[in-house]
């Protein structure tokens, strides 16, 4: 199959190449083309040539696969909330017949997200290679599965097209695409709604899909005591320190019921265990920094203990384990602060990088009750100072290195 495949595209290929009476699509068959197949054209430069098939579109591809196991669980998610808001599903008491109605519903939701983040994503990316007459990048493979995934399920399908545009836009092409932005383009896409739509991205009315999807289930009235706000959000408006995290009907939240992840949030941040196999996948294939991944922990579990010393609000008294394992904490530390184009590069400088995050994310929380949250802001900032990181690390080790001189 795939060498008829092959076939195919090798037999269209003169139509696209100089001369050929599609030229003008070159940049848009060749992106199609390297994304099936390896190519298996030389480098241009002469010497000894080293030549695999792990190309960057591979490596794109190896972490929409860890990408793959949050989102099906963020999809039962959404049918579970929905349904267990609008009183069909009791907690606890889920038949086979109620899971796979929960999870279609979940589908049904997230499937717009999806196809309007590539559709608007990609459709800049290819108009932009075309004007330049360059290849298409293979960036946004990853940045168009992670949008849906990071944004709350009923956020306006209108403001995710703006907002994804802006982020491509202004986020990686005009600091010259792929491998050249600063700042991490998912996130970019997140900041923007989230200051932008204030309303749409925080409250107990977002990260539960309360209306029905595509005429389903429209027309059902929430059950009493319902509560759609995440747990960080409940510390966040909490009276004392002494308030308890629950759930979406009110029952108190154990650590494992929050890495299970049954629980108001964005789409593909709640489930630990989803994220842990992700995790897992990045670290064998090599495709993620252990360092970097194993920091961010580190150093958001300190910052909290030290912040359980006081004690002085509910966030700062939740314990530092429930912190590495609620919100974006744990989603941001697997997929977004291993980012090889903004995290730090050097070895050093990825302890250092991944420390900053897990304490900066933390230190927001607890010092900043109208944003319950801090780990978009926490990556974005230390995007921001990943290059001074590195050069730091790479002056001391000149300085060292002089020194033994």
């Amino acid at each position: 199959m795939f060498n008829k495949l092959y076939d195919i595209v090798e037999k269209i290929r003169p139509n696209f190449e100089e001369g050929g009476k599609l030229h003008a699509f070159w940049s848009v068959f060749d992106g199609f083309a390297t994304f099936l197949f390896t190519p298996n054209t030389p480098a241009k430069r002469i010497g000894a040539q080293i030549h695999d098939g792990n190309d960057s579109k591979r490596t794109m591809i190896m972490v929409v696969l860890a990408l793959v196991p949050a989102m099906l669980f963020g999809m039962y998610n959404v049918g579970y909330q929905h349904f267990l808001a609008t009183g069909e599903l009791v907690k606890g008491a889920v038949t086979c017949a109620m899971f796979w109605k929960a999870f279609a519903f979940g589908l049904l939701a997230l499937l717009p997200y999806i196809i309007v983040s590539y559709l608007v994503g990609l459709g800049i990316e290819f108009t932009v290679a075309q004007w330049k007459h360059e290849e298409i990048a293979e960036g946004f493979l990853v940045t168009g599965f992670l949008i849906p995934l990071i944004v709350p399920i009923n956020t306006p399908l209108w403001m995710v097209a703006i907002a994804t545009a802006f982020a491509v836009i202004f986020a990686k092409e005009v600091f010259g695409g792929t491998g050249y932005n600063i700042f991490n383009v998912a996130l970019i896409t997140r900041a923007f709604l989230f200051f932008a739509y204030p309303t749409k991205m925080s409250g107990d009315q977002v990260f539960v899909r309360t209306e029905g999807t595509w005429g389903w289930d429209n027309g059902k009235t929430l059950v009493d005591g319902f509560s759609g706000a995440t747990p960080l959000g409940q510390l966040a408006t909490a009276p004392d320190a002494t308030a308890q995290i629950h759930d979406t009907l009110g029952s108190p939240m154990t650590l494992l019921d929050a890495m299970n992840g049954l629980y108001p949030g964005s789409v593909g941040e709640t489930c630990v265990w989803a994220i842990a196999l992700g995790a897992l996948l990045l670290l064998v294939t090599g495709v993620a920094s252990w360092k970097t991944m194993l920091s961010v922990f580190v150093g958001g579990g300190v910052t909290a203990a030290l912040f359980n010393l006081s004690g002085a609000t509910a966030v700062a008294a939740t314990p530092w384990y429930m912190h590495l394992v609620l919100g974006g904490f744990a989603f941001g530390a697997v997929f977004m602060a291993t980012d090889p184009v903004t995290s730090a590069r050097t070895e050093v400088g990825k302890y250092i990088y991944g420390f900053m995050i897990g304490m900066v994310a933390i230190i927001v929380r607890a010092l900043n009750p109208g944003y319950p949250e801090g780990m978009m802001l926490a990556i974005l900032l230390m995007n921001c100072l990943a290059p001074l990181i590195d050069w730091c690390v790479v002056q001391v080790n000149i300085s060292k290195r002089m020194k033994r001189a």
